[in-house]
């Protein structure tokens, strides 16, 4: 198995809303975001030049990432209906909507700060 990532980096606010009004959390904030897609293939799934998938191919994902995400207020950049904008949630949220797209992709970390992180790997099986 082979495997790629590559690091975005983008700044949001949120309020994580279910929690306690005692909480931090629960009021307006922000983070300096990271996030890391994580691409794998078999030895005999590489492209013709050898990749997992050419890095360059991830621009789009940078360029989309810069409209919906970056300053924004991820309770509403992430549909505004009922999804609480943790990391482990946004994590789900950016593999979900990129896995198509990304058929390598296995996992998605996101972090708030640099001491913390959330990563979604679903058990699946990987393309051929």
């Amino acid at each position: 198995m082979l495997t790629i990532t590559k690091e975005f980096h983008f700044s949001a606010s949120h309020v994580l809303d279910r929690l306690p009004s005692w909480h931090p959390c629960a009021r307006m904030h922000g983070h300096n975001y990271v996030v890391v897609l994580e691409l794998s293939a078999r030895r005999d799934g590489l492209t013709e030049e050898g990749f997992v998938r050419d890095y360059r191919d991830l621009d789009v994902f940078k360029k989309w990432m810069d409209d919906p995400l970056d300053h924004r207020h991820l309770n509403e950049a992430m549909g505004g209906g009922g999804i609480s904008p943790s990391a482990e949630n946004l994590a789900v949220w950016i593999f979900d909507l990129w896995v198509e797209r990304l058929p390598e992709l296995t996992a998605v970390k996101v972090s708030e700060t640099p001491k913390t992180w959330a990563e979604y790997r679903p058990g699946r099986r990987l393309p051929s």
